[in-house]
């Protein structure tokens, strides 16, 4: 029974018994004003002590509170995307993976201002409607390209308003990822080992043939199998660390590194290789230090990878700088740069120069030792770290190869990383 009707009862019982009482005193002939008086007195004093303790609500039960803050504690611990939406497609909650995905997402708001999906969209209404659970495929390429498998279901509002939808987004990008690299890995490892496997089994049948009892020729064959041998194991040492650098680059790094120790580290270590070709490497790394968000190991690489390049292909002197510069739209940036001064790139060849197993000149690639991954993995640490890629040559004078990585600290969102220009 409510409040209301209770408190109305109260005051029914009084002014019955208060008529009752006037009554008895009119048959006994002394109906005066003080006893009329005190009769309405005795109503008022009974309805308000019959009705006073009823018309406080009662409190809402602390369990229902305590399931709720349960669930929110539940959702916001879920380390996948968790989206709930109402019957109008408003976003009812949303997690903070969801939220980190989705930075346009706001409570009240249609989901589409966030999730400009058709296919997600479509499978929202459907299930709205029929109240049976689909699943949709959904691809993102900004800021990197990944994959997630949404999850759509029926889910009655916990007010009894209606029907409401989650969506549960599964992330599929480091399967998609390890899927493709193992069919890349067996077709690019197929056709570039394929030469010097050849090379080495046709001076092995020579020097069990022929050249059995030749020592000079055997000592010559025995260096040319040596140089292919090696030149397979820098292969694979290049088909792993890209598959490796491939499956981590949707996770940005969390740790900070000085990109000045580093550029001086690994100028240091090219130094020699530099001299016995001929070339010096020198260092400028102005105004430091450099403080990048970064995995050491992986920028060693892009730092080495540079050099290498301006060492193999370019003059004789080798330069590495390091800058800063305000980009009015990616924020504070450092750049490294690394320079050579040698016959240059043809125009049309860099665009592709990021491709894998891609060369300029292939004979002489190979004859540098070169296997056609370098710049690769430089592209894709790179897109890992939130960095961008910009090679400038001209023919006959040299080229420039520049670096541009967020500083530790920039506030801007970064956008689609190692963009190419």
């Amino acid at each position: 029974m409510s409040d209301r009707p209770r408190s109305s009862q109260s005051w029914m019982g009084a002014a019955i018994a208060a008529g009752l009482f006037g009554s008895a005193v009119a048959l006994s002939g002394r109906l005066e004003l003080p006893l009329i008086l005190a009769g309405l007195g005795a109503v008022c004093l009974g309805g308000w002590l019959g009705g006073r303790g009823r018309e406080t609500p009662p409190p809402r039960p602390a369990a229902t509170a305590q399931r709720h803050a349960i669930a929110e504690a539940l959702l916001a611990h879920v380390p996948d995307p968790v989206i709930l939406v109402d019957r109008r497609t408003l976003v009812v909650e949303a997690n903070p993976a969801a939220r980190a995905l989705l930075p346009a997402l706001h409570q009240a708001r249609p989901l589409s201002f966030a999730l400009r999906s058709p296919e997600v969209l479509d499978g929202v209404e459907a299930v709205l409607s029929s109240g049976l659970p689909r699943r949709v495929a959904l691809s993102t390429r900004v800021p990197l390209e990944r994959t997630f498998e949404v999850q759509i279901g029926a889910l009655p509002m916990p007010d009894g308003s209606g029907v409401s939808a989650v969506l549960f987004l599964r992330d599929l990008t480091s399967a998609r990822r390890l899927e493709a690299m193992r069919v890349d890995f067996v077709a690019n490892a197929s056709h570039e080992l394929r030469t010097p496997l050849a090379t080495l089994i046709g001076f092995i049948e020579t020097l069990q043939g022929p050249a059995r009892d030749d020592a000079q020729a055997r000592e010559r064959f025995l260096e040319i199998m040596r140089v292919q041998a090696l030149r397979m194991t820098r292969l694979i040492d290049d088909l792993l660390s890209l598959s490796r650098i491939e499956l981590r680059e949707h996770v940005a790094p969390t740790t900070v590194v000085d990109l000045g120790a580093l550029a001086r580290q690994m100028v240091d270590a090219q130094g020699p290789p530099a001299e016995a070709r001929g070339a010096t490497v020198q260092f400028a790394d102005g105004d430091g230090p450099y403080p990048v968000p970064g995995d050491a190991d992986e920028l060693a690489r892009v730092i080495e990878n540079l050099i290498e390049n301006a060492v193999k292909y370019g003059g004789g002197h080798v330069g590495v700088g390091l800058s800063r510069e305000d980009d009015p739209r990616l924020g504070r940036r450092i750049v490294l740069s690394v320079t050579d001064d040698g016959p240059g790139i043809p125009p049309e060849h860099i665009p592709r120069l990021t491709e894998r197993f891609y060369r300029v000149d292939v004979a002489s690639s190979r004859a540098r030792g070169g296997t056609g991954l370098g710049l690769a993995i430089v592209k894709h640490s790179l897109n890992r770290h939130r960095g961008r890629l910009a090679i400038e040559s001209t023919v006959g004078q040299g080229t420039i190869v520049r670096v541009s990585l967020p500083e530790y600290g920039a506030v801007a969102e970064l956008p689609r990383a190692a963009d190419q220009r």
